[in-house]
């Protein structure tokens, strides 16, 4: 569960049935086990494929990251890639946006998901309000990619990403044509939640800069009505109000 894939897939690799794993596989497993880098690298190596080198985009969280994240009981938190993959969560982070561990590993990427939905994807909270809000969102969304290219220029899934979207969504294309690289900056954020409503919450980016990952953090000043929210999260969890659908807190990343 907390790598993404099937017990049976799990299976099959322990039976040494089966193809190698490919790096995504091998990288969510080294995730969900907590391996550090050293660990992760000889997982990648009993497998046969060259661990990621200098110049490529950090797709391992390291444990350290991970225990931070599980402090912030009462917050919810997401961990980024420098290219917009949302590679670790808490539970909170659930509650707040639905089962990202639902969420295919390849459509596991913000960009993607704002740009190109698809109608298979498990729902989850949207964002913004106001057009104002929508666009500002956007532009972010874009400029960081804009960032991101302009520091791995050589790495092919980013800019396998950057084509798709650019090929998909024409909004994409008229922003990207105009954008300005930047980063993720501190900023409020409506989270349009199923059963609470929209809720606006303070957006703060942690970079962990060794790794070039982003660690967002969203909060409300005590009394307002976003913190009751958040109260309220904490206190019904990952259940979503007045249905049957459950958001798997336990399953709180890949």
């Amino acid at each position: 569960m907390l790598a993404g894939i099937s017990v049976d897939y799990v299976v099959r690799l322990e039976q040494g049935r089966g193809p190698v794993p490919s790096v995504q596989v091998l990288g969510a497993l080294a995730r969900a086990l907590r391996l550090d880098l050293d660990g992760r690298n000889q997982l990648f190596h009993l497998a046969g494929v060259s661990p990621p080198g200098p110049g490529t985009i950090d797709m391992h969280v390291r444990p350290s990251v991970l225990r931070l994240i599980d402090r912030f009981a009462d917050l919810p938190v997401v961990v980024m890639s420098a290219k917009g993959d949302v590679l670790a969560w808490n539970a909170m982070a659930s509650a707040l946006h639905g089962d990202w561990s639902a969420v295919a590993p390849d459509r596991r990427n913000i960009h993607r998901l704002r740009f190109l939905p698809d109608d298979a994807d498990p729902p989850l909270s949207s964002v913004g309000v106001t057009e104002a809000e929508f666009a500002a969102t956007a532009h972010q969304s874009v400029a960081s990619l804009r960032s991101a290219a302009a520091r791995y220029p050589r790495v092919t899934g980013l800019h396998e990403l950057i084509d798709e979207l650019r090929s998909g969504s024409e909004h994409f294309a008229e922003l990207w044509a105009t954008a300005e690289p930047g980063g993720w900056r501190t900023h409020t954020k409506t989270v349009n939640h199923p059963a609470l409503g929209p809720i606006v919450l303070d957006c703060d980016t942690l970079h962990v800069p060794d790794v070039d990952q982003s660690v967002i953090v969203y909060s409300a000043a005590p009394g307002t009505p976003a913190a009751e929210s958040l109260a309220l999260l904490r206190v019904v969890g990952t259940q979503q109000w007045g249905g049957t659908q459950q958001w798997g807190a336990e399953s709180s990343r890949p």
